[in-house]
């Protein structure tokens, strides 16, 4: 290259460079800002609740609940489930997009052969005869490449990177639901059969009732009226052990659906076990690691960060731009040489492009990009504040139950001891029916409040393994990003 091709080519690029002012991203900025978990106090909240490095749960914290059983069927869930082939489908889609984005950066080559066979018509045959034929040879090959001068398109498979990142994460999100959905409806399923033993329990009082009010009557003791209600008491009695069985069947059935199987497969489970509460426990660390054990915290994180790299790459939509193309190979008449020096040829084409004019879109793009950046931030900051609360709700609910459970337990003892001194009294002839049938119905409701409460323990005992990250680790995944963006410039 001589020295005038030379100088023409750099007073090109100095040109392009210069034009570049035409088109420009000034006045557009980012608004986010990511909240930071030491300014989000829950001190308060979480005040008096013993802490131990011990109390983060265990990727398999199901084990603690204390049945067998439920851990076959979260391994069942999370290798059958569609939701878990789902969050897999995603997972896979954005790491496509991602190996997609790295190819984008490489340059390309491709070959082509070929044969034509052509006759000319007469308007097109220079002799005017229209009976000229001819048969085409040709093999080539194209080079292209783009040269990525200001880093753009490294920005836009980052940003890709960073999504398929997060879609892993979410798998794992998705897994942890995934198990908490399931110990919580074994949990109801538990529950389910309790208060169908409740039911069955009540008719089978209402029905010593009906026999002794049936004596009473005999003896002329009672009157037809005081038999008739206690008649009314047991098919109430019947009805509700009909709608316990109902609601058996109904946990059975959202147990299999969770299992990715058919209806009958909740059949087939065995009456679940007493499970066992966690006790009362946090992290001595939280909040600080929470933010690195939440799943949907570090997928968010991660989505700030591939906003962040998305609007570093819109930005350099608006810088000169240099891409080299270049084609080689020979194309000959049946019966030229096909690689002789007359058929070879060549082609080598710098291109330098720069924006000027383009009514708004690269502005408009790179708005779009840094407002895709404040939805991120701004959904990081939901998802930091809504795990904050979950723990702390659910900390304070379970503080609080045990004692609530205490005086459940102490009240519903009373209810069957007095349940079995007026049936005694009653069936002496002595007792007064309105005793009898107002204490039946506070042991039924007490015995159904102390069950509701026990379920309840259970249930938040698991909604704090969620909150807390259920056992996941993040670190492999954030070390490169230990934090997100606190605002983009």
């Amino acid at each position: 290259m001589n020295s005038k091709t030379l100088r023409t080519g750099l007073s090109l690029v100095l040109l392009a460079m210069t034009l570049a002012g035409c088109a420009s991203y000034s006045g557009l900025n980012t608004e986010g800002v990511s909240l930071e978990a030491k300014t989000l106090k829950a001190g308060q909240s979480l005040s008096g609740v013993t802490l131990s490095p011990a109390a983060w749960p265990k990727s398999d914290w199901w084990k603690s609940l204390g049945d067998p059983q439920l851990d076959g069927l979260i391994r069942e869930a999370l290798h059958d489930s569609p939701d878990m082939q789902i969050a897999d489908a995603r997972a896979h889609q954005a790491s496509a997009a991602a190996y997609a984005a790295d190819a984008e950066r490489m340059p390309t080559l491709d070959a082509s052969a070929g044969v034509s066979r052509s006759r000319l018509a007469r308007d097109q045959d220079p002799n005017g005869q229209g009976d000229a034929y001819s048969t085409v040879r040709n093999i080539s090959a194209n080079f292209n490449y783009n040269f990525d001068l200001w880093g753009g398109q490294r920005d836009a498979w980052e940003a890709a990177l960073g999504q398929a990142r997060a879609a892993e994460v979410d798998q794992q999100a998705a897994q942890l639901t995934l198990a908490a959905d399931v110990a919580r409806a074994y949990s109801d399923l538990g529950q389910a059969h309790i208060v169908h033993d409740l039911a069955s329990e009540d008719l089978k009082r209402t029905r010593q009732m009906l026999d002794l009010s049936q004596r009473r009557l005999s003896s002329g003791i009672d009157s037809q009226y005081q038999f008739q209600q206690t008649e009314s008491l047991q098919a109430s009695s019947e009805a509700s052990l009909i709608d316990a069985e109902k609601r058996l069947q109904s946990a059975k059935i959202a147990l299999a659906v969770l299992l990715g199987k058919g209806p009958d497969r909740g059949n087939e489970i065995a009456r679940p076990k007493i499970l066992q509460a966690s006790a009362v426990a946090l992290p001595s660390v939280l909040p600080a690691e929470l933010l690195g054990r939440r799943p949907d915290l570090v997928a968010a994180r991660w989505r700030v960060e591939a906003a962040s790299k998305n609007i570093d790459a819109g930005k350099t939509r608006f810088y000169p731009n240099l891409n080299l193309s270049a084609a080689a190979g020979a194309e000959s008449l049946l019966g030229d040489a096909m690689f002789g020096s007359a058929s070879r040829f060549f082609n080598i084409a710098p291109t330098i492009s720069v924006p000027i004019f383009d009514g708004g879109r690269l502005r408009a793009d790179l708005d779009a990009r840094d407002a895709d950046y404040d939805l991120a931030v701004a959904q990081y900051n939901k998802s930091l504040v809504k795990a904050l609360g979950d723990v702390s709700d659910t900390i304070n609910q379970l503080r609080d139950i045990g004692r609530q459970i205490g005086a459940q337990q102490h009240a519903t003892d009373i209810a069957q001891q007095s349940y079995d001194t007026v049936v005694q009294r009653y069936g002496s002839g002595i007792g007064n029916y309105l005793d009898v049938l107002s204490i039946e119905q506070q042991l039924l409701q007490a015995q159904r409040q102390l069950a509701s409460l026990n379920a309840e323990q259970i249930d938040l005992s698991i909604q704090l393994m969620q909150a807390l990250g259920g056992g996941f680790q993040g670190d492999t995944l954030t070390a490169a990003n230990p934090t997100p963006a606190t605002q983009h410039n």
